[in-house]
């Protein structure tokens, strides 16, 4: 009788500590899958902004043909994904299909995660299933007018120009540092959804270095009302005169002794890249930094002008001059070195110098502030200007600053800054951000 209840006892023990192995095993791969659903940012696109619950879905995204709407990736059982099995997941992230067979639109960068593993794959599963907190919350449809909302043709879409997943295969010989980095960036991260450009069918026009070097060249249109500049070695409008360590950190806090972060890139940094292992931010920027300028043809970076030493002598001569004195030179000074950390660079700054002004112009409107992040705290916030400043005013600021300190870039009209007012996002953020309520200020000239 003794031996059978020490035969008993043994084998309990030997159960509770499988159970135990289990129960750690499971969570080890539930906070890797949380660290890779970081990489690939899914909660910016799927949480309906700062209200909205994590992962519910329901934020806006304008495309063409019409808006559509993220949907719920929490594992709520009638709205979510809890029902999806492991395999129905996989098709959804790396195939764009859904649970129903249908396609999803590309607006969900399956093309690009199409690159990540398997393994990564049922991490992201194990955390999406039983680490995030399932919500109630019905999907809304899409805002897109019949025949356009008709799904089949997503099909051929996607026959045409998405690959099959394909997990991602590290170069032999090549540096594992950036092998890593190129994973990230061409995989979870999906870099190029913004930063290449698309043809008029609306697909990248490459998905890594390999197959063009208009990888992540620049988008071909704004996103959102902003510009997504080259993430390659040009000086004038990539990261040519960045060098590894000034863009990690940018990555990591979303600033550094050039630029500040501002836009679409703001969420990426504040919902995603600082939470990365710092060997992980090093990897993506060394991959980047591997990057040589699209075409092979670097351009040179601005020379210095005497743009700060006539406005140093009080000479606010050049059409826009004044106007960057009285509003602008405060915090980037008159040299146009901004302030480290703080108010960025405008001499060298690709955002200023690319040949699409919309991003100038629309921070310019709106203004922005900086994400407090781990390792910079610090909230700054650049004001709306779009109140004050009519839109021929605009023009001439940032005409000034695309044209001084060495900057060479083409002219803006007071027609380019009215398209870019009149988006309703940009109005809505001009409105949000501005120092005064504009509906109770007197009609601005040229309103």
């Amino acid at each position: 009788m003794k031996k059978h209840l020490l035969s008993a006892l043994v084998l309990g023990l030997i159960s509770c500590a499988s159970w135990a192995q289990d129960d750690a095993s499971n969570a080890d791969l539930i906070k890797r899958g949380e660290y890779l659903a970081r990489a690939g940012d899914c909660v910016a696109c799927h949480t309906n902004g700062r209200q909205g619950a994590p992962f519910a879905g329901g934020l806006s995204m304008m495309t063409p043909i019409g808006a559509i709407y993220s949907t719920n990736i929490t594992p709520d059982k009638e709205h979510g994904i809890g029902n999806y099995t492991f395999e129905e997941f996989d098709d959804a992230v790396r195939k764009g299909v859904r649970k129903d067979g249908s396609t999803l639109y590309p607006a969900m960068p399956y093309p690009s995660f199409a690159r990540v593993t398997e393994e990564d794959m049922r991490a992201m599963y194990a955390y999406f299933m039983h680490g995030v907190k399932p919500v109630a919350q019905a999907n809304r449809d899409v805002d897109i007018p019949w025949p356009l909302s008709m799904r089949w043709p997503l099909a051929i879409w996607r026959g045409m120009f998405a690959p099959d997943p394909q997990a991602f295969v590290a170069k032999s010989g090549a540096d594992p540092v950036i092998e890593r980095g190129r994973y990230l960036v061409e995989g979870l991260g999906h870099c190029g959804a913004c930063h290449t450009p698309r043809a008029i069918t609306m697909q990248e026009k490459a998905l890594s270095n390999d197959e063009s070097d208009k990888f992540l060249s620049g988008s071909s249109a704004p996103i959102d009302g902003w510009e997504a500049t080259s993430l390659r070695g040009e000086n004038r409008e990539g990261l040519g005169t960045w060098n590894e360590a000034e863009l990690s950190e940018f990555l990591k806090t979303g600033r550094n002794d050039k630029s500040v972060v501002f836009g679409g890139m703001s969420d990426v940094v504040e919902h995603s890249l600082q939470y990365l292992s710092d060997e992980d931010i090093t990897a993506i920027s060394r991959y980047l930094k591997s990057l040589p300028p699209q075409g092979g043809k670097q351009s040179a970076a601005p020379e210095k002008d005497d743009t700060a030493a006539r406005l140093w002598k009080g000479d606010d001569s050049k059409t826009g001059a004044a106007l960057y004195v009285d509003n602008c030179a405060a915090c980037h000074r008159t040299d146009g070195a901004g302030y480290k950390k703080a108010f960025p660079m405008l001499k060298g700054n690709p955002v200023v110098q690319t040949d699409d002004p919309t991003s100038l112009i629309h921070i310019i409107l709106t203004g922005s502030t900086t994400p407090a992040v781990k390792g910079a705290v610090s909230q700054l916030t650049m004001p709306s200007f779009g109140w004050r400043l009519d839109d021929q005013q605009v023009a001439d600021v940032a005409n000034f600053v695309r044209s001084s300190w060495g900057n060479k870039a083409s002219a803006v009209t007071a027609s380019d800054v009215a398209k870019v007012r009149k988006d309703r996002d940009t109005i809505a953020d001009e409105k949000a951000m501005g120092s005064a309520d504009v509906s109770k200020l007197p009609p601005q000239p040229g309103q």
